[in-house]
């Protein structure tokens, strides 16, 4: 149970390294910006690749009636999520050591991955409802307007994961370095828990 009690701590703080690195990035690219343009996710808040990559996009985003990219107070999101992966990251750390002691079972594990996976499905839920937001309710009067075979605005939302044609850009969304790392907690608190069944099974 130590072993397992271990792992689950490591697991746990793996999250708090979304404090450190970006959760997730999107990427644009096209042949007028050979560098491309793109922004890193972070719990808090947006950041450019480079410093006027968020003020380039909303240029751009301007002309084809998108809003703009969300400041810190405009995001309940950004106020939020620090503090609910703050909280699922102690707790996770607070059962591995009662694990330590033989306080929790390895049961507990199970639970807070349980409860972290739907934290974490509902926060992609929301995040996917943002982009489609963003990238389809747009001005009327905006400068150009494009509209699809059938008539209806064009929508440039950008995909949730993967790679996607927007005109003459292409959109691509894949997870970050804290994305990452958060993947592999969630993975090493999942080990924990089947290293706790199999000890208790002895």
């Amino acid at each position: 149970m130590k072993a397992a009690s271990a792992i689950m701590i490591i697991g746990s703080a793996l999250l708090l390294s979304l404090f450190i690195y970006p959760l997730w990035t999107v990427e644009l690219e096209a042949p007028q910006y050979p560098d491309g343009l793109g922004m890193h996710i972070h719990l808090d808040g947006l950041v450019g690749f480079t410093e006027y990559d968020l003020q380039n996009i909303d240029g751009l985003n301007h002309y084809i009636g998108m809003q703009k990219l969300p400041l810190p107070e405009n995001m309940w999101e950004f106020r939020t999520f620090p503090a609910v992966v703050g909280f699922m990251a102690g707790l996770g750390i607070f059962i591995g050591f009662l694990g330590l002691f033989n306080v929790v079972s390895y049961k507990w594990f199970l639970g807070w991955l349980i409860l972290m996976s739907i934290l974490g499905v509902l926060g992609m839920y929301d995040f996917n409802s943002w982009l489609i937001d963003y990238g389809t309710n747009l001005d009327p009067k905006a400068i150009i307007k494009v509209t699809d075979k059938e008539g209806n605005p064009f929508s440039y939302k950008p995909p949730l994961l993967g790679s996607r044609d927007i005109l003459n850009f292409t959109a691509n969304s894949y997870p970050a370095l804290g994305g990452i790392l958060l993947t592999v907690g969630m993975f090493l608190t999942f080990v924990a828990y089947l290293i706790g069944l199999k000890t208790a099974k002895k």
